[in-house]
C-alpha cells in the first residue's frame, strides 16, 4: 500500500464503520417494539443495561484500559452517577413508555428531535448564540412534529395520544442534556459509557425492586433484551466513535446517521407489522430536513 492510498483505504473503513452503525440503529425501534410485547418498559431496562455493561466491561479488558478506572476521581464518579442517571435510566424508563403508546413509526421520529432540542438547550447552558435562519430549521423540524403527533389531522388541534408524544419529546431533550453534560467530560469514550451503564443498572434495579415489576423472562424475552443492550447501547455508540475518529472530517460520516430513521420506518413494516402512514413519512421529513438545514447553518 503506497502512503498516497492510505488515506483512501482509511475513509473507506470509516464509511464502513459508519454504516455498520447506522444500519444497527435502524433495527432498534423494531427491537423495541417486538420486546415490548412480552417485557415491560422497566424489566427492559433492567436487562439490557446489564448487558451493555457486561458488553462494554469486556470491550475495557481488550483495550487494556482498565487502569483507566482507577485514575478516574471522586468528581469524576459522581459525573458518572449523574451521566447514569439520565442515560440510560432516565432517558429509557421515557422512551420505552412512549414506545408502549405510540406505534414506533411515531415514537422513532419524535425521538430522533433531539438534535433540535441539544440546539436549544446550549443556548443557556453552552451560552451558544443561534441564528435567525436556525430558528427556522426549528420551526421546520416542529411542523414535521405536529404533523406525526396529530397524525396528518393538522386542524383539529387533536394530538394522537398526548402522554405518548409528550414522553417521546421528552426523551429527546433527556438525551440532549445527556449529550451536554457528555461534552464536558473529557475521559475515555468508554470508561465513560461503561460507568454510566453501570450506574445506569443500579438505578433501574433499585427501580424495579420498589415498584416490585422484576421477574424472570422467557428466552425470546431474553433474545430481545440482549439485542437491544448489545446494539442500541453498547457496541454500535463504540462503532459511530471509530468511523468519527478514522474519517478525515466528521461531516463525512455523520451525514450518514439521515438515514437511520427512514430504514427503520422499512423494518417496522416488514418485521413489527406496522402500516406504515403518509403522516409518519411526510413528518420525518420535515424533521430531518430541518435537522439537516440546521447542521449546514452550523
Amino acid at each position: 500500500m503506497t502512503p498516497s492510498s492510505q488515506p483512501t483505504v482509511r475513509q473507506t473503513r470509516a464509511y464502513l464503520y459508519a454504516m455498520c452503525a447506522v444500519l444497527l440503529w435502524s433495527t432498534v425501534a423494531t427491537a423495541f417494539k417486538v420486546t415490548l410485547r412480552t417485557l415491560t418498559p422497566d424489566e427492559l431496562l433492567l436487562y439490557a443495561s446489564f448487558v451493555a455493561a457486561v458488553v462494554l466491561f469486556a470491550v475495557l479488558i481488550f483495550q487494556g484500559k482498565l487502569e483507566l478506572l482507577r485514575s478516574c476521581s471522586p468528581g469524576d464518579y459522581l459525573r458518572s452517577v449523574l451521566a447514569g442517571f439520565l442515560n440510560p435510566f432516565f432517558y429509557y424508563v421515557i422512551l420505552f413508555r412512549a414506545y408502549t403508546l405510540l406505534p414506533g413509526q411515531e415514537a422513532q421520529p419524535l425521538n430522533f428531535t433531539w438534535a433540535i432540542a441539544l440546539t436549544l438547550l446550549s443556548i443557556p447552558l453552552l451560552k451558544q448564540r443561534i441564528r435567525p435562519a436556525s430558528l427556522l430549521a426549528i420551526l421546520i423540524s416542529f411542523v414535521g412534529v405536529y404533523v406525526i403527533a396529530t397524525r396528518g389531522s393538522l386542524f383539529s388541534l387533536r394530538l394522537s395520544d398526548p402522554l405518548g408524544v409528550f414522553l417521546a419529546l421528552s426523551s429527546s431533550i433527556v438525551w440532549a442534556l445527556f449529550w451536554i453534560l457528555n461534552l464536558k467530560d473529557a475521559r475515555d469514550e468508554v470508561v465513560k459509557l461503561f460507568l454510566g451503564f453501570l450506574c445506569g443498572f443500579v438505578f433501574t434495579f433499585v427501580f424495579v425492586v420498589i415498584t416490585g415489576s422484576i421477574r424472570v423472562p422467557d428466552g425470546p424475552a431474553i433474545a430481545g433484551a440482549v439485542y437491544v443492550g448489545l446494539f442500541e447501547m453498547g457496541v454500535t455508540f463504540l462503532l459511530w466513535l471509530k468511523a468519527l475518529k478514522l474519517s478525515r472530517t466528521t461531516a463525512r460520516v455523520s451525514n450518514l446517521i439521515f438515514l437511520s430513521p427512514f430504514v427503520s420506518l422499512l423494518l417496522l413494516s416488514w418485521i413489527a407489522d406496522e402500516t406504515i402512514s403518509t403522516s409518519s413519512v411526510a413528518g420525518l421529513a420535515f424533521i430531518v430536513a430541518g435537522i439537516v438545514l440546521q447542521k449546514r447553518l452550523g
